[in-house]
């Protein structure tokens, strides 16, 4: 249970950073509305403060965040952006989910 919640919480982290870096590159690539700066910058501090609920500040932590973010962020290419994923972006998220499975598990002991 407690990889379920964990996987969920990276899930979440992954989003608002997505998001906070998202909103911006909107308004300074595509001419968007100033205005995006504002919820990006809300979004930066959801974070921010989702980092301080992750399990401990180390360094196999963030490896294995890392995992999420990458299948996340593939994704949100697919879902946000439109773009179609190839079978190699796939078995990418793929792996690195199970590498953070991997390392995740190394948690216990």
């Amino acid at each position: 249970m407690l990889i379920f919640k964990t996987m969920l919480l990276f899930m979440l982290t992954a989003l608002a950073e997505i998001i906070g870096c998202y909103l911006p590159y909107l308004w300074f690539r595509k001419s968007q509305s100033v205005w995006l700066l504002l919820p990006a910058s809300v979004s930066l501090v959801i974070f921010v403060w989702l980092l301080t609920l992750h399990p401990a500040a180390s360094g196999r932590v963030y490896a294995a965040y890392g995992g999420v973010y990458v299948a996340v962020s593939l994704l949100w290419l697919s879902v946000v952006d439109g773009v179609k994923l190839s079978t190699y972006d796939w078995v990418g998220a793929g792996l690195a989910l199970s590498g953070m499975a991997v390392i995740a598990a190394g948690w216990r002991t």
